[in-house]
């Protein structure tokens, strides 16, 4: 063959490979950029549901809070008679109280026509007495739908935070007044700013109103229509803030929910994964702008674990090719193949052998982590036992092995009967639900939550029960119940000499009725009387909000039962009566 031809041949076969390596590693570069982005998109996504669930936290937290005072007395009178000095000054410090125990910002009351004639910031210079804030939709809200909620900017303050309303009314359904607590969530930025990516919080208005990056605050999505900055400068939203658009553009979308944008950011123009989730209950939207620095690497990796590949196809190709032409040079040549090929794949099995490797690692860690805790006490029980046990087969004990046996048989079962529980525990209550319930089981149900620290922290247990003791309601409200007030007697023990918790049932006319009795030294004299009114609390300030004992007053009165607070021998006495079940 002339050698023209021959190096036509040779630079073909070069061309070929080359560009064969290029396809390869261009369709690899983008099965890995897809299949990246979409993990990035997943993680995304659990990263969201995270923050959604931390701000529905903190607002559920605080959503009761106006509802609650607003059935309050002193609030009436002072809405009734709003220039008595004396009324303003009573409930001014009352205020200020309550906002110190709830944890909240500013608790403030305005009358009928949104005048602030009440605040708990009333000694401060950014007092919001005085002030009237009728333009806020909040309290629009609250006057023509009894309650409100709304972000903005404090018009007095200039701090951002989250306004909950509700109405104040008399005893005839007339308006009197709007209570308002203010949240401000500077504090959920600040946890934020440790956190990968960039998290932005935008309101209906597509406003970022929230993020762990302070530059990226008060920048609009999208286009703001003169209607709307009319509404905003109306309502004075954003109090003295200067929005600034935020421009993007949609790339490629990657999920329902995410899509690679190019963003012109205060840090310049980048693409983002940009992922979303709406919270429809605030009309607010979570996004979390992801950079593409891992997506890279994997891009990386998946293109040279390709380029790896073709050149092993493409070496194989020129083997064959040579086998045809010269046996000796071929049988040569698929040696050499041979041991790149090998070596190839051995590498290739090593990596996916470490890969699934460390993936089973991590999910017995994550497992191992989330069992350790429960059950390490039965299995510390039944180590002890089977040591036990040894002893008695060597003593030829067969009867007392039987026993212990049978004692390691209970501990197991106590496991899986402790792990379904908290299952079942563990589900959120429909509400409204009626079903017929053994009072004593309930009861026994909420002991066995408590058994670690009531065994720690050696409590005598007495219990005169009664098995016949129906009931209708919904076990797990009425476990939370009886849980509450388990853990109120436990606390009110500790550091007494004495610690002793009784417990009975009994039936009284067509009711039956639970009486939980302490030796904790009883409730003071002055205090009775206020123990399930909200926010009270003779706990250390952080050890509680004071609204354990008035929620469980709330869901046994939704029960159809009663609650009450006394003193006996010992300590305190608490008292659940609930109707009998028709038989």
């Amino acid at each position: 063959m002339p050698a023209i031809l021959v190096r036509f041949r040779v630079a073909l076969i070069v061309l070929l490979i080359f560009l064969g390596l290029l396809i390869s590693m261009l369709l690899a570069g983008r099965f890995a950029e897809r299949r990246a982005w979409e993990e990035r998109s997943v993680e995304a996504r659990g990263q969201l549901a995270l923050y959604a669930q931390t701000m529905h936290t903190l607002v559920e937290r605080f959503r009761s809070v106006p509802a609650l005072l607003a059935l309050d007395s002193d609030i009436r009178s002072l809405l009734d008679d709003p220039a008595n000095p004396v009324l303003r000054q009573a409930l001014n410090r009352r205020l200020e109280r309550l906002n110190t125990e709830a944890g909240s910002a500013v608790l403030y009351l305005l009358d009928s026509r949104g005048e602030a004639i009440a605040s708990s910031n009333w000694r401060e210079w950014s007092s919001f007495v005085g002030n009237n804030y009728a333009f806020r939709p909040y309290f629009q809200d609250a006057i023509h739908h009894d309650a409100g909620r709304y972000f903005a900017v404090g018009v007095t303050t200039g701090i951002p935070g989250y306004f909950l309303s509700h109405v104040v009314k008399d005893g005839g359904g007339r308006s009197l007044g709007v209570l308002v607590v203010k949240l401000e969530l500077e504090e959920l930025q600040r946890e934020w700013a440790s956190q990968p990516g960039t998290m932005l919080v935008a309101d209906s208005h597509d406003i970022v109103i929230l993020s762990n990056r302070p530059a990226w605050r008060f920048r609009y999505l999208n286009e703001l229509s003169d209607t709307v900055r009319a509404e905003l400068v109306e309502s004075r939203k954003y109090a003295e803030q200067n929005l600034q658009p935020l421009p993007s553009e949609p790339l490629q979308t990657v999920a329902e929910d995410a899509e690679l944008r190019r963003v012109d950011g205060p840090e310049g123009r980048r693409v983002y994964l940009w992922q979303r989730l709406a919270l429809p209950e605030e009309g607010w939207s979570l996004n979390l702008l992801m950079e593409p620095t891992l997506v890279a690497d994997s891009v990386r990796s998946y293109r040279l674990a390709a380029a790896g590949i073709w050149m092993t196809l493409a070496f194989l190709l020129l083997y064959l090719a040579q086998r045809e032409k010269n046996r000796r040079l071929q049988q040569r040549s698929r040696e050499e193949l041979e041991r790149l090929v090998e070596e190839r794949t051995a590498e290739l099995r090593t990596a996916q052998d470490e890969l699934v490797h460390a993936a089973k690692m991590a999910a017995l860690g994550q497992m191992s982590a989330a069992l350790a805790h429960e059950i390490n006490q039965p299995l510390t029980a039944m180590q002890m036992q089977l040591g036990s046990l040894r002893l008695l087969l060597d003593s030829g004990r067969q009867d007392d092995v039987r026993d212990g046996l049978a004692r390691i048989d209970g501990l197991l079962q106590r496991m899986a009967a402790l792990t379904g529980h908290l299952k079942t525990f563990a589900r959120k209550s429909p509400g409204g639900l009626r079903e017929r319930l053994s009072l004593d089981h309930v009861l026994e149900q909420a002991l066995q939550l408590l058994a670690p620290r009531i065994r720690a922290e050696q409590v005598e247990v007495v219990k005169h029960l009664e098995p016949a003791a129906q009931v209708l309601g919904d076990a797990i409200r009425l476990e939370q119940v009886l849980l509450n007030l388990l853990h109120n007697a436990l606390d009110a023990m500790a550091g007494q000499e004495r610690r002793m918790l009784r417990m009975t049932i009994e039936a009284q006319g067509g009711q039956w009725q639970l009486s939980i009795e302490d030796s904790g030294g009883g409730i003071a004299e002055e205090h009775i009387a206020n123990v399930f009114d909200p926010f009270f609390t003779t706990k250390p300030v952080g050890e509680g909000l004071g609204l354990g004992l008035a929620v469980s007053y709330g869901i046994v009165r939704e029960l159809g039962g009663s609650l009450e607070a006394s003193n006996g021998e010992e300590g305190a006495v608490f008292t659940l009566r609930l109707p009998a079940a028709p038989a």
